[in-house]
């Protein structure tokens, strides 16, 4: 049998439209923003708009937001195109699967788990250590790092990890949540999204009173900027790349923000749950976007009129906490929005980690509806009608990570997993504009071809630019997945009979 059987846009259809058994459509436009603006707004706020800078950009990194922003915004508008067309759980997944056939749709499934529950796990160790900061080094090393780290303090005290049980902590409270019900994780995303936003607007607004004009002048890196070495020597900073400086640096600060922007497609993996998704979701995707990109550029503008780019040079310095750093250095008599900046940044990470994992239990629902995964993943809670079961591995699986694994292994298999993914749905788009031109299309991406050719290159661009080191393990991880499709997924697939389907549309739950 062929193995890019593609799965009917009918019967897709169909199996979004029966509510009766499947997940519950609770979500409105409010809501999915948050849900989005929850996804995008954490460590890349507060780390990558100062290593943008630091790099590359300079104040200019506020315009290396706005060339980010754009490449999104092609994405985006494929994804809204796709998410009011066909309102089911599975993002780029299925939408993979009616366009471009089962093995397509396998291997972005399986590449979504480097984006999503890698993704979650990484954030979580983050979380750890932004709590160990919190409570001023005050939890035992042992207790919050993996068996593989260790430390010798300035005393020559030698200190091993054991286990990083506030890692495994957020990310149980997290999965409870999202087995207790998708209304109550999006009220709670809410409320953490309010919190974490109205610290920035906070910083934004007092921050503007502290802004010295001499640190945003030169707006651009000068193409003869020196490197920069540390006490010992090592160059942390040459700026004689083509995107190290200038209009240059300007787009390779943007590679460095774009990864900032991750997380707004994970809106679409509930549509399913929206009440009126043909309304509601291109808002979800596209305003969340819109909200964010406002933010990061008020931010941008502000941090590095606080404190000069050159702060952030150095990640020993004032890179990987640049705000605390501007704040505690700049501003004085503000201690307390530092410390409420990082009970900002402990917010974003928790929501990250709760629209990670949610998405991640939504594809693994709709994979295992159409067979390519085991029933388990598709199982409802009886009362609450959320996929508990597949939270509950999730949980397992992710927890197993960040618990014992250092989070620096999962280096950028998070960004490969989300532009692999914003590739194949710029293309989707595009294929079924052509093979499908009469399907109702409540929202139509504008200029179709460009924006579709456009999002699918800026990201294949934005791939073949991550390390070779990264590039290797996506490319074993793809070969395991391809041996568990041979293996299982193919044999148990729903279109190996696909006299059934039809008749059974609604059993697909």
């Amino acid at each position: 049998m062929s193995l890019f059987r593609k799965k009917s846009l009918t019967v897709l259809l169909a199996q979004a439209a029966d509510n009766e058994k499947g997940l519950k459509r609770t979500l409105g436009a409010g809501s999915l923003v948050a849900l989005g603006i929850g996804a995008i707004i954490g460590a890349g706020l507060f780390v990558r708009t100062a290593a943008a800078a630091g790099q590359a950009a300079g104040p200019a990194v506020t315009l290396s937001f706005i060339v980010a922003a754009i490449g999104c915004a092609f994405a985006g508008l494929c994804y809204a195109e796709f998410a009011a067309m066909i309102p089911i759980a599975g993002s780029a997944y299925a939408y993979s699967y009616v366009t471009m056939g089962e093995l397509i749709a396998w291997i972005i499934g399986w590449a979504l788990i480097m984006e999503y529950a890698l993704g979650a796990a990484t954030v979580s160790i983050a979380w750890s250590e932004y709590l160990n900061i919190l409570f001023d080094g005050g939890i035992p090393y042992s207790l919050c790092h993996s068996p593989f780290e260790s430390f010798t303090n300035a005393a020559g005290v030698h200190q091993q990890g054991i286990i990083n049980l506030p890692a495994l902590f957020i990310l149980l409270v997290i999965t409870l949540l999202l087995i207790k019900g998708t209304a109550e994780s999006a009220m709670v995303n809410a409320i953490i999204v309010f919190i974490k936003v109205a610290i920035v607007i906070i910083f934004i607004i007092v921050g503007w009173q502290f802004m010295k004009p001499e640190n945003h002048t030169p707006y651009l890196i000068p193409a003869n900027t020196p490197p920069v070495v540390d006490q010992a020597g090592k160059v942390i900073a040459d700026y004689s790349g083509w995107n190290k400086h200038g209009w240059g640096g300007v787009l390779g600060g943007a590679a460095i923000v774009f990864f900032a922007f991750i997380g707004f497609d994970a809106v679409s993996t509930a549509a399913q749950e929206a009440k009126n998704p043909k309304r509601d979701m291109p808002i979800g995707i596209l305003g969340s976007l819109v909200v964010c990109t406002i933010l990061y550029i008020l931010f941008g503008h502000v941090l590095t009129g606080v404190a000069s780019w050159k702060d952030f040079v150095d990640p020993a310095k004032g890179r990987e906490a640049s705000v605390v750093y501007a704040i505690s250095t700049y501003m004085h008599g503000y201690k307390w929005l530092a410390t409420s900046v990082t009970v900002a940044i402990l917010a974003g990470f928790s929501s990250v980690i709760l629209v990670m994992l949610m998405g991640q239990s939504r594809v693994f629902y709709t994979m295992s509806t159409d067979g390519l995964l085991p029933k388990v993943f598709s199982a409802l809670h009886p009362k609450f009608r959320t996929p508990y079961k597949s939270n509950m591995i999730l949980f397992v699986f992710v927890g197993l990570f960040a618990a014992f694994v250092p989070g620096s292994v999962a280096g950028d298999l998070t960004s490969f997993g989300t532009l692999f993914a914003f590739v194949l749905v710029s293309i989707g788009v595009l294929i079924l504009r052509v093979k499908s031109p009469n399907i109702e299309r409540p929202f139509r991406a504008p200029l179709a071809p460009v924006v579709s050719i456009l999002g699918a290159a800026i990201c294949l661009l934005m791939i073949v630019g991550l390390d070779k080191d990264t590039l290797i393990a996506a490319f074993a991880w793809m070969i395991l997945g391809l041996f568990v499709y041979f293996l299982y997924s193919r044999h148990h697939s729903k279109l190996k009979n696909p006299s059934d389907i039809l008749p059974k549309a609604k059993d697909f739950n």
